[in-house]
């Protein structure tokens, strides 16, 4: 997604419409005079925890079963002490 930039000054007077739109998807870099300084942008924790579940899963199904044969609920909870 392209970032756009948005000057410090104007940040400040509309930092309640850029969070909104922050909200929605959009990036912006803010910048202080025309140098960026800063990057505001939407968290991805979620997307984060979602990556590593495919992931995860991609990599459980990619691994060959093995038979390892019956066992009994005994032999389960067996305690190797």
């Amino acid at each position: 997604m392209k970032e756009e930039l948005v000057s410090a000054a104007d940040a400040n007077r509309s930092f309640s419409r850029l969070l909104q739109e922050v909200r929605q998807g959009h990036s912006y870099v803010v910048t202080s005079h025309g140098k960026p300084i800063a990057r505001i942008s939407p968290v991805e924790e979620e997307r984060g925890r979602e990556k590593a579940r495919e992931l995860l899963l991609a990599r459980l199904r990619s691994e060959p079963s093995v038979e390892v044969g019956k066992w009994t609920r005994d032999e389960l909870y067996e305690d190797d002490k």
